[in-house]
């Protein structure tokens, strides 16, 4: 009888033997034809219930917080245990604790995966018949169990790594494509003439951002110039830029005066933003023959205007867009412009910027660069500024959007 007994384990273990090889060989065939996570969870469940005879399973996998992915042989509660709480104390195959709440002498092993220090999924196992003595299917098998888990816990794994990398090309092609729209918004070319010279830079925070500058003939005599900032960052004050542009290029033409037109713009905001942004604007009109500027500054940072032996700053105007229903008071500013005078407009990103000791570059900074080149072209003038911003900041990031529009009359 005994020899019959050592003939069947003989027969039985290289049968087992072929089945674990042929399962490994399965998941892998699985993996490399891209089968879906369902299906690979499927191929773990048969080979596990089917084939090792292990009665009673429950995966959790982590995927922006614990998720039951795959169970049976228990009841439904199983699935919506705190996970963290009862298994991340665990960082190798471990016993059930018994007087955890959570086993409830329903399994007896958890074999955790990790990557590196971080968990990816608890495998728990044990068998129906906790009677029955003799080894367990669960311990029996426990290591090949460990293994096929990892394959496939590992595989899931790479499968929601490769979804990101999708989803990450996605929304950067997107956000390229915006970035070109973006820049579309802004005037291609700007005057470089006896009359006037302008020059503008913008550099955002993000791919896009929420400044923006513009400059429109009105006509023979008459250019309208501005400078706008939306609270916020990125795509969402990108969208609302690109849409207070269409505006104004559209109102500009229809208004008769700026304070109707600001007027109106702070109603397009309030429809479009809903209250949840604002736009801060500078916006000028300027007439080359009688040297008339006028303005409105609605919150925005006050632009620099320097002759050559002042200074001062454009600050007429009324609250930002977008934060009240109606603007009751607005002022224009009227100014006649000496020849040969520069306006330098630009976003909060250029003076809020700070060094290492906590330190705004600061308006202050900005009048003496303005000062110091003077006599340079508006060109130069934008690249001085922003090299100072960038010596001023040092290792420091950049925390806003920068925009600059210098302007010189003649």
């Amino acid at each position: 009888m005994a020899d019959d007994i050592r003939s069947k384990q003989e027969v039985s273990r290289p049968k087992i033997k072929d089945i674990k090889l042929s399962s490994i060989l399965e998941v892998t065939k699985a993996i490399n034809s891209n089968f879906s996570t369902e299906k690979l969870l499927e191929i773990f469940e048969s080979m596990l219930k089917n084939q090792l005879n292990i009665g009673k399973l429950v995966l959790f996998s982590f995927d922006a917080g614990w998720k039951c992915v795959l169970k049976y042989g228990v009841e439904e509660e199983m699935a919506n245990i705190d996970v963290t709480r009862e298994f991340g104390h665990i960082k190798e195959i471990s016993t059930i604790d018994y007087t955890s709440s959570a086993s409830n002498h329903t399994f007896e092993i958890v074999i955790p995966v990790y990557h590196k220090s971080s968990p990816l999924a608890y495998v728990l196992i044990g068998d129906l018949n906790e009677d029955k003595l003799e080894v367990s299917a669960a311990i029996k098998h426990l290591p090949f169990v460990q293994t096929l888990a990892n394959i496939i816990v590992v595989a899931i794994e790479n499968k929601k790594l490769a979804k990101e990398n999708i989803r990450q090309a996605a929304m950067s092609k997107e956000l390229e494509l915006a970035s070109e729209m973006q820049n579309m918004l802004f005037p291609s070319k700007l005057p470089d003439n006896h009359l006037l010279q302008i020059s503008a830079y913008y550099l955002p925070h993000q791919q896009v951002g929420g400044d923006y500058y513009d400059f429109i003939q009105i006509d023979e005599n008459e250019i309208a110039f501005c400078m706008a900032d939306v609270s916020g960052k990125g795509v969402p004050a990108a969208l609302l830029m690109s849409n207070f542009q269409a505006n104004l290029r559209i109102l500009l033409n229809h208004m008769s005066s700026l304070t109707d037109l600001v007027k109106e713009l702070n109603s397009k905001v309030m429809q479009n933003a809903k209250g949840e942004k604002f736009i801060t604007l500078f916006i000028a009109k300027y007439n080359i023959v009688t040297k008339m500027l006028t303005y409105i500054n609605a919150g925005h940072n006050p632009p620099l205007l320097a002759t050559k032996n002042s200074m001062s700053m454009l600050r007429v105007g009324c609250t930002g867009l977008g934060m009240f229903d109606d603007l009751n008071k607005v002022k224009e500013g009227v100014i006649s412009i000496d020849p040969g005078s520069v306006i330098v407009c630009y976003t909060d990103g250029v003076v809020e910027i700070e060094n290492e000791q906590e330190e705004e570059f600061g308006v202050k900074l900005l009048k003496e660069t303005v000062r110091a080149e003077f006599d340079s072209s508006m060109e130069t003038l934008n690249q001085k500024i922003i090299s100072d911003v960038i010596s001023h900041k040092g290792n420091m990031p950049y925390i806003d959007d920068i925009a600059l529009f210098s302007c010189r009359m003649f």
